[in-house]
């Protein structure tokens, strides 16, 4: 969950594909990402993406990459609020959109 600084939304967007495009091609256990804006508070993210498993997780993380990309986007964010979790339920499986 990100709370970006009002004004560097779009900023914010763009480091985080190019991020997420990075991880796609270089971070074996990974195949989606997605990023969600909240409608009504719009400087409020929500980024998840499906992994193989914890393993591959933390290959990611110990990445210099991805702590440059937490870098750039501390400067970027008010707040982060980074979670793991795992699947519980899944309804359905059809798909609305890219």
């Amino acid at each position: 969950i990100w709370l970006v600084k009002h004004g560097s939304e779009q900023a914010f967007v763009k480091a985080w594909k190019e991020f997420a495009e990075w991880t796609l091609k270089n971070q074996l256990g990974n195949t989606k990402a997605t990023l969600l804006q909240d409608e009504e508070q719009p400087q409020c993210f929500i980024s998840f993406g499906p992994w193989k498993d914890n393993e591959s997780i933390q290959s990611w993380r110990n990445q210099p990459e991805f702590k440059e990309f937490i870098a750039k986007a501390r400067d970027l964010c008010e707040d982060i609020k980074p979670h793991t979790l795992k699947s519980v339920v899944n309804v359905g499986s059809h798909k609305i959109s890219d």
